[in-house]
């Protein structure tokens, strides 16, 4: 295939997903006028089912592998590092997995931390299904509970989400690293409901529905919320160009946390690049290792 064939095919492919998308949208868009109930549940279930993580497929933790069950999931969980040492936990975000944390491990490892991983409820090798933040919050808290006082978590996008509300209730962590955190959920959720063409009714009724399964609102879970009760060391990493959660949201992460916080920003490295850029890893791996004398003494 010539290059002129190649480029004449590949528009042709580009072509056909943009008018797909507009079919999948102008259909969400009369079922919310006609069948708002339908609308709704399908929205529902749209949101609360993670996408299949994409992105460097080959990408392998050099780790144990072991089993943890949280509720009616069994989460595979990779350990490095020796077994004694001081824990930091990794939290991927949503449609995420734990090998897109790959590059913290070994120098982690380097400065004789244990490092653990885990993919939530959903994801990565999980069986896919609809899931909820509450559910993965609880997959942390159990990967959690296998290891000592954790000397930090670092947590990707709606991950903080998750990381913070596991702090709220209790896990104890000597320092905590978000990167690309999400302040809040109910703007993504509402944008997310924009986008496939749903009406606003339809988006704050998919909200309230979410919302009575899990027994507590969207607010719950915003790290802005949660940020205040929240006194541990912080350190924001966010990327200036982040094209899907916007800089400004480390911005207010940072600022609504009660203990010490501190923003790290970057430009061009984007929402995903930026957990493999060695001086966002470095910066990360100096700050928890700071703070470790803090970490208190497993019984």
């Amino acid at each position: 295939m010539n290059a002129s064939s190649a480029a004449s095919r590949n528009s042709t492919i580009v072509l056909s997903r943009i008018s797909l998308w507009a079919v999948i949208r102008a259909y969400f868009a009369i079922v919310s006028r006609l069948l708002p109930d339908l609308a709704r549940r399908h929205a529902e279930r749209l949101f609360t089912a993670p996408p299949r993580y994409a992105g460097r497929r080959r990408q392998s933790l050099d780790a144990r592998r072991e089993t943890v069950v949280s509720g009616k999931h069994s989460l595979a969980v990779w350990q490095a590092g020796p077994l004694v040492a001081p824990a930091v936990l990794l939290v991927h975000g949503w449609g995420g997995r734990g090998t897109q944390l790959g590059a913290f491990v070994d120098p982690l490892v380097t400065r004789g931390f244990s490092v653990v991983a885990f993919d939530a409820p959903g994801h990565g090798v999980a069986e896919p299904g609809l899931v909820t933040i509450p559910e993965m919050t609880a997959a942390l808290r159990a990967v959690a509970d296998t290891q000592r006082p954790l000397a930090g978590l670092i947590a990707h996008s709606a991950g903080a989400a998750v990381a913070a509300r596991a702090l709220y209730e209790g896990l104890r962590a000597a320092s905590v690293v978000l990167v690309a955190p999400a302040a809040e959920l109910a703007t993504p959720a509402a944008a997310f409901a924009r986008g496939l063409g749903f009406s606003l009714g339809v988006s704050e009724r998919m909200r309230e529905r979410i919302e009575e399964r899990v027994g507590k609102p969207f607010s719950a879970f915003d790290v802005t919320t949660l940020g205040p009760a929240l006194g541990m060391p912080l350190q924001v990493a966010h990327d200036w160009s982040d094209s899907e959660v916007p800089w400004q949201d480390g911005r207010l992460v940072t600022r609504s946390w009660a203990g010490p916080a501190e923003l790290l920003t970057t430009d061009g490295l984007g929402h995903r690049r930026i957990l493999r850029d060695p001086g966002v890893v470095g910066a990360a791996v100096a700050f928890i290792a700071a703070r470790t004398q803090s970490v208190p003494t497993a019984a």
